[in-house]
């Protein structure tokens, strides 16, 4: 890689002044990794660019959904550990040269550019679900065949418009397969989602606390740490886990430790206990906690401990019990106060009492169903979501999936029609739960989903968002209201295609978004 003064990223949503991150990342990656990502996707196209079409082996497909799940934001900040993963995808085959990404960041048709940067950063999000999957060994030819392909239509300068708008649906499309992989395989390996209450309160004794969404990771750690005296707490898109029951089986996951994922700087300063990052989201490790952080899978983060693919987690039980963790209990709270939140409301639970629902519409006890979902982040604005569902009145059902619920999942709003007003669905990885709730609720009403009294409001980070968001619009799914801001890498052109065709809109207030949403269209 030839070092360079500067970067491009504008991939997030809080990327720098809404346009671009140039001279370092908001994130906190370095111009050097940014670079080194940039390369790693460019080999990835290079690769994509030998390898016939349709001969994808499962090796190859994992060393590619690895390279892209690597290069997601707050994910991997570990240069060597991105550069090893860049030395084999160009092992991978002779003659693979690493495509200039600036022929995408810096596009003279912006409209190119924009559709390029959508299928990119959904191939991303849908890599994370497809890597998921495929640790459970759940893999899908298709998926794994669809990745080469759509970058290899990445790589091509002469892709027309219309070719790449075709392949951005495409995108939403194949990436719903992925989810459906994915929740296949966590269901049969896990069993269905249970809904549980899960405390906030930390208990005294050691404990270990795992962040990101693998399953797989925790069920290992959940074993090398039976009969040790050790409690796990999940934290940030961990929560869901203690909805399903192979995992809630076991005593020693006791509850979930802080808030979002953004407040880890400061809710893991001085804890007397290690940290495990599975996936993302890790931030820059503060001083107070870098000997306590410890890495797996694709995550890295430079000088911290990083536990390669025998998943030997001795060095934090060692460090846990060392540490000992509270004397006494600890008792924290939501961001609204609440002492526990609940978690594993899935499809089969929300289907198995459909007729509750569509018996509560028919009857008027409940107006309207309404997916607050998505990511969370530091950007002013975001209390936007937590306005939302205060003020949503007593007959609305809210959905919720990822780790936006941070926002308000403390909250106790009661029941509607005997069930709970707020159902948690999961994190982002989960989003096929609710997209399953709403076509079986069209089926049970004999209408589309877009005559459904069903709305969705979305908050976006980073690429998982906007792998969901394609997926909605793949399926024709109209009516979304997409917030805080709008992604810096969608032209104006595109953003008027998407509100012309998709009735894509931006938030507002979320008095004036939820009047909105409520009033009865003539």
């Amino acid at each position: 890689m030839v070092v360079k003064q500067s970067m491009f990223c504008f991939q997030c949503e809080q990327t720098m002044q809404g346009i671009a991150c140039e001279h370092g990342g908001v994130c906190g990656k370095t111009v050097e990794t940014a670079n080194l990502q940039d390369d790693l996707i460019g080999a990835l196209i290079g690769l994509a660019k030998v390898v016939p079409a349709g001969s994808t082996s499962d090796p190859l497909a994992r060393l590619v959904l690895d390279g892209l799940f690597t290069t997601l934001t707050n994910v991997n900040f570990d240069d060597p550990a991105i550069q090893a993963i860049l030395d084999k995808v160009e092992a991978a085959a002779t003659d693979v040269e690493i495509y200039d990404m600036n022929k995408i960041w810096h596009a003279e048709n912006e409209d190119i550019r924009s559709l390029k940067t959508l299928t990119l950063l959904g191939l991303k999000g849908m890599a994370a679900y497809a890597h998921q999957a495929a640790v459970l060994g759940y893999i899908d030819a298709t998926v794994d065949n669809f990745f080469l392909n759509a970058l290899r239509t990445l790589g091509n300068d002469n892709a027309s418009q219309e070719e790449l708008l075709a392949l951005t649906m495409k995108t939403g499309k194949v990436n719903f397969t992925a989810m459906k992989v994915l929740d296949q395989a966590n269901t049969e390996v896990y069993g269905n989602p249970q809904p549980t209450e899960v405390p906030l309160t930390i208990e005294p004794g050691p404990f270990i606390v795992i962040s990101g969404h693998d399953l797989y990771d925790l069920k290992q750690l959940l074993e090398q740490t039976a009969g040790k005296g050790i409690n796990v707490y999940t934290h940030g898109e961990m929560l869901p886990a203690h909805g399903y029951p192979e995992l809630k089986a076991y005593p020693q996951l006791k509850g979930n430790f802080g808030t979002a994922w953004q407040n880890q700087q400061k809710e893991f300063k001085r804890i007397p206990a290690p940290i495990l990052f599975t996936t993302n989201c890790i931030m820059p490790v503060g001083k107070t906690y870098h000997d306590r952080v410890y890495t797996t899978s694709v995550v890295g983060y430079p000088d911290m401990v990083h536990i390669g693919a025998d998943k030997d987690f001795s060095p934090l039980i060692d460090q846990a019990l060392e540490l000992g963790g509270y004397t006494e209990p600890q008792e924290m709270t939501g961001i609204n106060g609440g002492h526990t939140v609940t978690t594993g409301f899935g499809h089969k639970f929300v289907l198995d009492h459909a007729d509750t629902v569509v018996k509560a519409v028919k009857d008027g006890d409940l107006k309207h169903i309404i997916l607050v979902g998505g990511c969370d982040g530091a950007r002013v604005g975001r209390n936007y979501y937590t306005q939302f569902v205060e003020d949503s009145p007593e007959n609305t059902l809210i959905l919720t999936c990822a780790c936006g619920k941070y926002r308000f999942n403390d909250m106790n709003l009661g029941t509607v029609a005997g069930l709970p007003r707020m159902m948690d669905m999961g994190q982002c990885n989960d989003a096929y739960s609710a997209i399953k709730v709403a076509l079986a609720l069209a089926d049970a009403f004999d209408c589309e989903v877009n005559d459904l009294p069903l709305d969705i409001v979305l908050s976006w980070y980073e690429q998982k968002a906007v792998s969901v968001l394609l997926t909605l619009l793949a399926l024709g799914i109209k009516n979304i209201y997409l917030g805080p801001t709008l992604p810096a890498f969608v032209s104006p052109h595109i953003l008027d295609y998407l509100k012309e065709n998709f009735a894509l809109t931006p938030i507002s207030t979320a008095k004036a978004d939820l009047a909105r949403i409520l009033t009865p269209q003539m």
